[in-house]
């Protein structure tokens, strides 16, 4: 029996990386408020996947399910940075990154609903990003694109900012929101199909 496939984010990152491989889904993101108890990335995104996945499973009432809450943050020296609230910020964070290597973490929380039970498969995939460095008026020109400000730690890999990516190492769709590749394997192992 094949099982439904619903993404608890409204992240057209998300949305678009899972189109692109065929996957057939609905969405239905979690609405609730993000509570934060750990400062280590890590915990931090295990954390906040497993209460998206557990916000839209609470919503369904349906078997044969397989519900996938994602968080994404980049992380600088263990510091984590969010989407920029300013110009500022943008800056800051671009200047930190600038010329030096990070961390994107992403936790993949799976809650997967059978007729008589529910599994939790939970799981955090790291990318480290090297980038060139940035003269001060490159920096300036990308964020009057715009494209940094609603992106964690300032700036897109899938976007203009590709051209300051030196290096990476681990999963590029790690980077850009989703771990496909370790989702599928995941669900691969489970024995279910979606």
């Amino acid at each position: 029996m094949k099982y439904k496939l619903i993404l608890a984010s409204a992240s057209p990152r998300r949305k678009e990386l899972l189109e692109q491989v065929g996957a057939e889904f609905e969405i239905l993101p979690a609405q609730g408020e993000e509570v934060i108890t750990d400062k280590n990335p890590r915990q931090v995104v295990m954390e906040l996947s497993r209460q998206k996945a557990e916000e839209t499973a609470a919503k369904l009432a349906d078997e044969h399910i397989v519900i996938l809450g994602a968080d994404t943050v980049v992380a600088f020296e263990n510091q984590i940075l969010g989407k920029p609230r300013d110009e500022k910020k943008a800056k800051n964070m671009l200047e930190m990154l600038s010329g030096n290597t990070h961390s994107v973490f992403t936790g993949v929380t799976m809650i997967i609903i059978h007729k008589d039970k529910k599994e939790i498969c939970s799981f955090v995939e790291e990318t480290k990003v090297t980038m060139y460095p940035m003269k001060e008026q490159q920096i300036l020109d990308y964020i009057r694109t715009g494209e940094p400000m609603d992106k964690a730690g300032a700036y897109a890999i899938q976007g203009k900012c590709a051209r300051y990516i030196q290096k990476i190492q681990g999963d590029y769709y790690n980077v850009v929101g989703l771990p496909l590749a370790r989702i599928f394997y995941e669900i691969d192992q489970s024995g279910i199909e979606i």
